[in-house]
This record gives C-alpha cells, structure tokens and sequence, in this order.
C-alpha cells in the first residue's frame, strides 16, 4: 500500500527527514507520535504528495505500487486528487459554501458530475450523523460536526488512503472521541488505510501500530 525508502528532507541547513523507511499496508490504522520537531507533519506531507523528498534520486515512495516521486506535477495532482485524503487539525473548509458544496469540491476537481457528486456526499453526510447539516455553512456548524463534514469531503472520491495531522486537536474530549471511533469504523466499512499522526496518546494507541520519531527518524 504505502511503501517509503530513504525519505530525506532539509530545509536550508535544517534536516528535518533523515532517511526514513517505512511501510504500511493495505486497511492499517497506522499512528505516528513523537515530540514537536521531530518530523512527523513533513513526513505526513511528503507521504500526501504535497512536498517532496529532496533526495529523489536515492528514495522512492511507493503508493498502491506507483512511485509517486517519478510523477510530473499534473500526474501527481491527478493521483493526489483520487487516491488520497487529507484531515487536517482546522478543518480547512470554505466559509462560504455549504457543507454539502465543501464535500463536493474533490469530485468536482475530479470531473465528476454535479448529480453523482452530490449523491456522494449526501451518502456520506448521512452515514456521519449531518443529515440535516447538508445546508449548513461552516459557521452555523459545531467543531466536531465540522470535522465530521471534513471527513466526507477527505472520502468523497474513494481514496486509498486518508493521511490525517492532529485530527481531533481541535476538538472537545467527546467529538475527539467520537472522531477516534469513527475512524476505525470507516476502516471497517470502507477499507481504507489511515495515517495518523497525533499528540493524542489515546487515538496513538488504539492503532493498529503506532511508530514513534525522534529527530527525523522513526524508532520504534
């Protein structure tokens, strides 16, 4: 599923990545903790496409076996777009669209119509508890239904994988809690593989594996 070898990153003089090896396989609930400055967000970001290694041509990152550093920018927009989710810890969600419109804003980059979009959406508001959220802004929204509607819009087009930073960091003990179980749940309904980084000792846990960085290297 996810397979990652050599992973470095520096920024001017700062390494940030020393040369990470990992894999994930397909429907693990993977969790990544460690203290701040460790790595974890840029690794999350580089594994999300979103950044890139600057030794590309001594790592490789493998995601459902393509390797995704040899991808020009188009090609890793468009495989960004339909094998990946993001979740971030603000729910990053355009203030002046609905909650039904902010789900389906992936389907349409994706080009897929208005009729089927929606009918994805409205399926997920619905399997997440915001049936009657479908016209709601954001912020007619409380933090936990918005992370809720966060969440559909991260699996309105089926990707493999949803790659999530500090995803309940915003939220009260029981929409963090709520949000946690809801992530093994939608493993269990969708199959999808879930990385996630946190500061949250008891999402980390409840992991299938949770692996740990210290200055730019997974340990453990």
């Amino acid at each position: 599923m996810i397979k990652a070898s050599n992973i470095k990153k520096r920024y001017g003089e700062l390494q940030v990545l020393k040369g990470v090896d990992l894999e994930i396989k397909q429907g693990e609930v993977v969790s990544i903790v460690g203290a701040s400055g460790a790595g974890k967000t840029t690794l999350l970001q580089i594994l999300g496409t979103l950044d890139s290694p600057s030794n590309k041509k001594d790592s490789s990152l493998f995601i459902n076996t393509k390797d995704v550093t040899q991808l020009n920018d188009k090609n890793l927009a468009r495989f960004r777009n339909e094998h990946i989710g993001f979740i971030f810890q603000f729910h990053q969600l355009l203030p002046e669209f609905t909650a039904l419109e902010n789900v389906c804003i992936p389907a349409f980059i994706k080009k897929t119509s208005k009729t089927e979009a929606e009918k994805r959406a409205k399926e997920l508001l619905d399997f997440l508890g915001l049936t009657d959220r479908y016209h709601h802004k954001p912020n007619a929204l409380s933090g936990g239904e918005q992370q809720r509607v966060a969440v559909a819009r991260s699996l309105i087009n089926n990707p493999s994988v949803i790659l999530a930073d500090e995803p309940s960091g915003n939220l009260d003990s029981e929409s963090a809690d709520n949000l946690h179980q809801l992530f093994f749940k939608l493993r269990d309904e969708f199959g999808q593989t879930f990385v996630l980084v946190t500061h949250n000792s008891e999402l980390a846990n409840m992991a299938d594996r949770k692996l740990t960085m210290v200055d730019g290297l997974i340990v453990s």
